[in-house]
């Protein structure tokens, strides 16, 4: 039944990235915004469908084996459950999602089995399949030598290859501009790692389906030479006139870090053997986690597995204790970390001290990120129930900080300290901390990253509401994004209002407003009272965004919004589109 309802799911999984490269070729973009939304909720419907069945099953099994998520288990029930396990791994011989079945297995059996048994005898806390050199029927990459036929020529066999049921723009022509860029780079990259030798067995190896997300489909692939691996991934977009176009060449590990950032909706990619998709992205991005891969892909529950292994082998290899994170206290999270991990966890607090604010309305937020493209502005979460963790890693002082905050959530014994709910995030740096201590250059920078991630999450219909500096983080590129989330709305939710005039000196002098204010008014031109006392932050938030002090700019995002706009949020820099290498301008729709 368990392995039943997986193949169920994933199946469901692989027909929505098909359905995205039809909806990519037809540019319906509101169709795969609906789709990714979508995709994101199969894998908990498919869990409560087989927990429903299980169940069932174990209700109508004897009562020397009736297994309870509220009860501790005797010994033929202990026998029972390892027995099920036992079969299912023999089950998962040949299967080529072994890995992402376990996970599974582990989903429906946490919902049944009492939290004394969260362990390897029953759960898999690790790996018991292997899927090293794992492959599908059709190899997951494919291989290209331009010695052959030229790097032009290679180029566009390569993605005539993905067969893409739309006209190409010109496609010769992009092609030879992809290659002049890739020839330019390239040589300065061999001459340092090869010694200016190109291997007569230099070859492209590039993953066998694209990676759709928003308006584009990405093709990613590696160049080989003389053992050195030079990552790379072309986009693709839609012209207004439906044909498609090579739109930029994406050349080293930070341009695909960004391109597969923890600030950007999941893709959808058609993949068989998916951790054999991981395993090669791994050789282009060998700093990031296989979590965060796997998250990327859209195997999220995967990637919580994975990251919740790869912490416990980190705790049981260091020494650090939690602590409150740095920064101001927030009025509804309870946020600490573990100094020696890169990753904060969040609590939200039993008295929160903002109006008309509780646990089911943040979680409702969160759940709002999950589900919406976050444009590369909003951090992603992971999301926990029954987290134990080891008390000696906890000083009094913490513990007494979480049961004075978070009682609710927290169940402390003589050797753990479970979370009952938790939020997992990647840490960065408080935006209000980096720019105490920026240079003048990177202030400058800050700023201008802080107002376009206002503007984009603005275009993606997210109003942030709380926009103070302590609620934003810079990333190791320098990137800002958002991660306080309980006070987001739809921009189409908003009324965006001008101050009017006050009737008499008196009316501007009091301290209480002279105009009505209802509950969903925002006045942007207050916007500047509350953000830029600092005169060096206000210059450069002037000089780049003052118009997002006024209403007009809102209204008018608001208003393209509700006619169904979508606009275009590619992970990349202008100056690595083609459009930059002497082709003519097109702007995408």
């Amino acid at each position: 039944m368990i392995l039943a309802g997986f193949n169920r799911h994933y199946a469901l999984f692989r027909y929505g990235a098909q359905r995205a490269k039809a909806l990519f070729e037809s540019g319906d973009w509101h169709g795969i915004a609906q789709l990714s939304r979508e995709r994101i909720e199969y894998y908990d419907m498919r869990v409560r469908e087989c927990i429903n069945l299980v169940q069932k099953a174990l209700r109508h099994a004897t009562q020397d084996v009736a297994v309870g998520a509220d009860t501790v288990m005797q010994p033929a029930e202990r026998a029972f459950w390892q027995a099920i396990k036992t079969v299912y791994v023999q089950l998962l011989a040949d299967h080529r999602q072994p890995e992402c079945a376990e996970t599974f297995f582990n989903s429906v059996s946490c919902r049944v089995l009492h939290r004394d048994y969260f362990h390897n005898d029953f759960l898999f806390v690790r790996p018991a399949v292997a899927t090293d050199y794992l492959d599908s029927e059709r190899p997951v990459y494919r291989s290209y030598y331009p010695s052959r036929d030229g790097l032009r020529k290679t180029l566009i066999r390569m993605v005539a290859d993905f067969g893409l049921a739309t006209p190409f723009e010109d496609l010769p022509r992009d092609a030879r501009l992809v290659a002049r860029l890739a020839v330019r780079r390239l040589n300065r990259l061999i001459a340092r790692a090869s010694g200016n030798r190109v291997a007569p067995d230099c070859q492209l190896n590039v993953l066998g389906t694209l990676f759709f997300r928003n308006k584009g489909a990405y093709i990613v692939g590696r160049l080989v030479n003389l053992g050195s691996v030079f990552p790379f991934a072309i986009p693709l977009v839609r012209t207004p006139a439906g044909q498609v176009r090579l739109d930029a060449l994406l050349r080293d590990e930070d341009d695909l870090s960004t391109l597969f950032s923890f600030t950007r909706a999941y893709f959808l990619v058609d993949m068989e053997v998916p951790a054999a998709t991981v395993h090669f992205l791994g050789t282009l991005l060998p700093r990031k986690p296989k979590a965060e891969l796997y998250t990327m892909i859209g195997l999220q529950k995967q990637g919580k597995t994975l990251f919740y292994r790869d912490f416990l082998q980190h705790l049981a290899h260091s020494h650090d204790q939690f602590d409150i994170a740095p920064g101001i206290k927030g009025m509804v999270m309870c946020v600490f970390d573990l100094p020696s991990y890169p990753y904060v966890f969040k609590l939200i607090k039993d008295r929160i001290s903002k109006d008309g604010m509780d646990h089911a309305t943040v979680r409702l937020k969160y759940q709002m990120v999950k589900l919406h493209d976050r444009v590369g502005r909003m951090a992603d979460t992971w999301e926990y129930s029954q987290v134990a963790l080891p008390r000696n890693r906890f000083s009094e002082a913490m513990l007494d900080e979480l049961r004075a905050l978070v009682p609710s959530l927290i169940e402390v014994s003589d050797d753990t300290v479970v979370l009952r709910h938790v939020y997992i995030e990647r840490r960065m740096t408080p935006l209000n901390i980096y720019l105490q201590h920026a240079t003048d250059a990177m202030r400058d920078h800050a700023v201008r990253e802080y107002g376009d991630a206002i503007r984009q999450l603005a275009a993606a219909n997210i109003f942030p509401g709380d926009m103070l500096y302590k609620n934003f983080g810079v990333t190791r590129l320098g990137r800002v994004v958002f991660y306080d989330y309980d006070e987001i709305q739809r921009m189409t939710e908003m009324n965006f209002r001008v101050i009017p005039p006050a009737p008499n000196e008196e009316a501007e002098m009091s301290s209480e407003p002279w105009y009505s204010v209802a509950s969903n008014d925002v006045f942007p031109e207050e916007f500047g009272i509350f953000l830029l006392g600092d005169s060096r932050v206000r210059e450069s938030f002037m000089r780049y965004h003052a118009d997002l002090l006024t209403a007009r700019w809102w209204q008018q995002c608001r208003d393209q919004i509700a006619i169904g706009k979508i606009d275009s949020f590619f992970p990349y820099d202008q100056e690595r589109r083609l459009d930059n290498q002497g082709r003519a301008i097109v702007s995408t729709p």
